[in-house]
């Protein structure tokens, strides 16, 4: 494992995407736990592209939700309904990742859903050149259903017992300690472990980075069993 600034790290995530040689967009997961840090990297990594002057476009897993009234048939807590019941991801594979795929018009829309209104979203088509770079965060990215529509996989590894710390900081606001204590030791942490167990995610990331500590981030570039990167979060 390498260990370096943050920079460092934004420097490497940069020139990997730049040495994918696809004729269509660049299709860049960023993968991870709630609250691992996945989202802030994602936004540093896009600031660091454009400024090399790739055309991003930044989108998140939580623009391709479910309704409110679907997401939870096995139960608001449920770890299952978690990782199954969540995310669509026929309309992220529909609308987003394969128009900007192999053989896709570059057409493509980069959300289905406003969370804070549950309500369904149609933004105007646009179209990608074909040297731009789609930087997309969020849960689960590396899931069967998806695991083929990437051409970079990072997956931000955090210790879990370290999200939850994280998360009770960033919800204060808007949710009890308890309830965010409850919410990610019952539905968020365990459905992480079901990913883990059934997906095996960081068998397929290009760069695992840990960022436990994110001002001095550690990152592999090799791939490797994902044992060690779960045994550091339990």
């Amino acid at each position: 494992m390498v260990q370096g600034t943050r920079d460092e790290l934004l420097g490497r995530l940069a020139e990997a995407v730049g040495s994918v040689t696809v004729a269509h967009p660049t299709r860049v997961a960023v993968d991870g736990p709630p609250a691992a840090g996945k989202t802030t990297l994602a936004d540093e990594l896009a600031v660091v592209l454009r400024e090399q002057g790739r055309h991003v476009i930044r989108a998140t897993i939580d623009d391709f939700l479910f309704p409110r009234a679907q997401r939870y048939p096995r139960g608001e807590y449920s770890a299952e309904g978690c990782y199954h019941d969540t995310h669509d991801y026929d309309a992220l594979n529909r609308v987003l990742l394969d128009p900007l795929g192999p053989g896709g018009d570059r057409r493509f829309q980069p959300a289905v859903y406003d969370r804070t209104a549950d309500a369904a979203l149609s933004p105007p088509v646009t179209a990608a050149p074909a040297d731009a770079v789609l930087v997309f965060d969020g849960v689960f990215l590396l899931r069967p259903e998806l695991i083929d529509r990437w051409d970079l996989r990072i997956f931000v590894s955090t210790a879990l017992e370290r999200t939850v710390e994280r998360a009770v900081i960033r919800e204060c606001r808007v949710s009890t300690r308890a309830d965010i204590e409850r919410r990610w030791r019952e539905r968020y942490i365990p459905s992480q472990q079901l990913y883990f167990a059934t997906a095996r995610p960081t068998q397929y990331a290009d760069i695992v980075v840990h960022n436990d500590e994110p001002q001095r981030p550690g990152w592999e570039t090799a791939r490797q069993g994902d044992s060690e990167v779960l045994a550091a979060g339990e």
